[in-house]
C-alpha cells in the first residue's frame, strides 16, 4: 500500500510540490470543472508527476448542475441517478476518461448518486442501461469505473456492479461516507464488495443523527471508523493499493490533520 492525498487538478502543480515535501507518494485528481481537463492540462500534469515523483492513481471526475450533499435535495441532484442531468453528465465523464487517458490514468472515479434500492424499478433499469453505455465507452480506453461509496447500502452498489455486467467496474471505497450517508459499518461492507475494491479514501466521521443532514467529519481517528480493524479487514481481502487521505476543510488545519492522519496510518499499514 502507498499513501496519498486527494488534491485538486486546477492547480496540480503547487500540489504535487507540497506532496512531496509531505512525504507521499501518489494522489487522486479531484476536478468539478470538466473544461480544463484538456491536452495542455495534461502535459502540465504529466511534467510535474515526472519532477516530484507523485503518481497519479486515479482521477475523480465530478460533473456540472446543482449538487446538494443531503438527504432531501441529494437523490435529486447528484450525480447520474436523476435522468433530468444524466445525458449531460455522461457525456461529462467520459470527457475524463479522454482525459485520464492522456495522463496514463486506469481508474474514473465518482458519486454515481442514490442508487435505486428497488431492482425492479423503472429508476434502476434505465440507470443500468446509462450505467453500461458510459463503462463500454470506459472500458474503450482501457480504463476501469469506480463508483464511491456512500449513497447506497453495500448490496445495492454490489448489485449494480454484476447487472451493467461490463466487467471493468469497481469501487472506491470511503469508509466514512457509508458512517456519514448511514448506511453501512465500513468493516462490515468488505464483506459484501471487498472483491471490487479498487481504491480507498481515509476519512472519518460520525453516523447522522439529523434526520436531513449528513453525519459531521472528524479528523482520522476520531470519528466512528475503526481504523485499526479497517486496515486490517482490507489486507484480508487482499487489498494492496493506495490509501488517499480527504479531509474536506481548508487552511492550515486541513494540513495539520492530513499529516497526523498519514501518522496514524503509516502505524497501521
Amino acid at each position: 500500500m502507498e499513501l496519498g492525498v486527494i488534491v485538486s487538478l486546477g492547480n496540480a502543480e503547487d500540489n504535487f510540490k507540497k506532496l512531496k515535501e509531505y512525504g507521499f507518494t501518489t494522489c487522486q485528481l479531484n476536478s468539478f470543472d470538466v473544461s480544463i481537463m484538456t491536452e495542455e492540462t495534461a502535459k502540465k500534469v504529466l511534467a510535474a508527476s515526472k519532477e516530484y515523483g507523485i503518481r497519479v492513481s486515479a482521477l475523480w471526475c465530478g460533473w456540472s448542475g446543482p449538487c446538494v450533499w443531503d438527504f432531501y435535495s441529494g437523490p435529486h441532484t447528484l450525480g447520474l441517478v436523476p435522468p433530468v442531468y444524466r445525458e449531460m453528465r455522461v457525456r461529462e465523464l467520459k470527457k475524463g476518461s479522454d482525459f485520464a487517458k492522456m495522463l496514463g490514468v486506469e481508474d474514473i472515479v465518482t458519486h454515481v448518486g442514490f442508487l435505486p434500492e428497488v431492482p425492479t424499478s423503472t429508476e434502476y433499469h434505465t440507470l443500468i442501461v446509462a450505467l453500461r453505455e458510459l463503462a463500454e465507452y470506459i472500458k474503450g480506453n482501457g480504463q476501469y469505473f469506480l463508483f464511491e461509496t456512500g449513497q447506497e447500502t453495500p448490496v445495492t452498489l454490489k448489485r449494480v456492479i454484476e447487472d451493467v455486467g461490463t466487467g471493468n467496474l469497481g469501487i472506491n471505497l470511503d469508509p466514512a461516507n457509508l458512517i456519514l450517508y448511514g448506511k453501512a459499518n465500513p468493516v462490515d461492507a468488505l464483506d459484501v464488495f471487498g472483491e471490487y475494491v479498487r481504491g480507498v479514501h481515509a476519512k472519518d466521521g460520525f453516523y447522522p443523527t439529523d434526520s436531513h443532514k449528513l453525519g459531521r467529519q472528524v479528523p482520522l481517528g476520531e470519528g466512528k471508523v475503526n481504523f485499526p480493524l479497517f486496515m486490517k479487514r482490507l489486507k484480508e481481502v487482499g487489498y494492496t493499493g493506495p490509501i488517499t487521505i480527504e479531509r474536506e476543510i481548508r487552511g492550515e488545519q486541513q494540513v495539520k490533520d492530513i499529516l497526523a492522519a498519514k501518522e496514524l496510518l503509516e502505524k497501521l499499514m
